[in-house]
């Protein structure tokens, strides 16, 4: 069994982190880390044969991997210290707050020779996947359009509308790192990143209307958005191509289906009534989504293989402070 030390119980570690590596067989989650009562119980509720210890507690425990999903801030220091006991480590998105400390972890980790990856989700989405799929379909692919949306007019008292620097709040680290990653996955590095990040709602610190473009070096240009006062939604993806277009609307449902309870070991996990239209003009068929398999993350670690290249990751955060540079100074930012 893969013995796995969870650090944090926020939405990550309660959400997403918690109910995969507990449904992935060969890892035995052992330990969890969360000072907040409320969240001890949960935890303890979900996970009963795991121990609810101390950040300090967890690294004296013989583990085989250790989980990162405590407050961005954290990151680095965190994965530092498993790197340093010799421990593979996972860390969710983003990676670190800057390019610097992220290309600074990754050196670490392959001078210990330890396995380091970093939690992005979002390439199983069942609509990412669904993209895939079509891309061969549409030709020379000219145009990427891919938002994350909300309605959210409040703003929360989480750290992730915090406006100090070192919490990598906002949106643009937040959803804006799956968003570029899922770019990049698609068509590959980046020369250029122009972007506009706006503060829309009353007393919000942090960024909260995000539209960045980036122009790949083979030319396919990705517009991005990222919206957390979004009373009327966009489509999720949509592509334009030489032979045809692919449009698809709303979100991929797992979160929802962990968050109540649900397992990717029941049956129909992932599935999905949703379809795309693939086509030109009214000349259109409708496309069913993949399923979605968030499992896959954990599967692909216990089998051995690194899920998601650490070195993905950093090139998202050059990506991601390019388009910062972009909206301070109101240029475009050759990369």
């Amino acid at each position: 069994m893969t013995r796995v030390g969870l650090l944090g119980y926020g939405i990550a570690g309660r959400v997403f982190h918690g109910p995969l590596i507990s449904s992935t067989e060969g890892m035995d989650l052992v330990a969890i880390v969360t000072s907040d009562p409320r969240r001890q119980a949960q935890a303890r509720a979900a996970h009963p044969d795991a121990k609810i210890v101390t950040a300090d507690e967890l690294f004296e425990l013989d583990l085989d991997l250790v989980v990162v999903a405590t407050p961005n801030r954290t990151h680095v220091e965190y994965a530092k210290r498993a790197i340093a006991k010799g421990v593979a480590v996972v860390v969710d998105k983003p990676f670190a707050p800057t390019s610097a400390e992220a290309t600074e972890l990754l050196a670490a980790a392959q001078a210990a020779g330890v396995p380091l990856t970093v939690f992005q989700n979002r390439r199983w989405d069942s609509d990412f996947l669904t993209v895939r799929e079509v891309l061969g379909e549409l030709g020379e692919v000219r145009r990427f359009e891919s938002r994350f949306e909300r309605w959210i007019p409040e703003v929360w008292d989480n750290w992730r509308e915090f406006g100090a620097p070192e919490e990598a709040g906002g949106l643009l680290y937040d959803l804006g790192a799956h968003l570029v990653d899922q770019a990049l996955q698609l068509f590959g590095p980046v020369r250029s990143v122009y972007a506009e990040l706006d503060l829309r709602r009353p007393g919000v610190q942090v960024d909260d209307d995000v539209f960045v473009a980036l122009t790949h070096e083979n030319g396919v240009r990705s517009h991005l958005w990222a919206n957390a006062h979004a009373a009327h939604h966009g489509p999720r993806f949509r592509l334009l191509g030489s032979e045809g277009a692919f449009e698809i609307s709303g979100l991929d449902e797992q979160e929802d289906a962990l968050a109540a309870g649900r397992r990717p070991t029941g049956s129909g996990w992932g599935h999905e009534d949703r379809t795309g239209t693939l086509g030109v003009l009214d000349r259109t068929t409708e496309v069913a989504v993949e399923p979605g398999a968030y499992q896959n993350f954990y599967s692909e670690l216990q089998a051995g293989r690194i899920p998601v290249d650490p070195a993905g990751a950093v090139a998202a955060l050059r990506v991601i402070e390019a388009a910062f540079l972009s909206a301070r100074e109101n240029r475009v930012v050759q990369l």
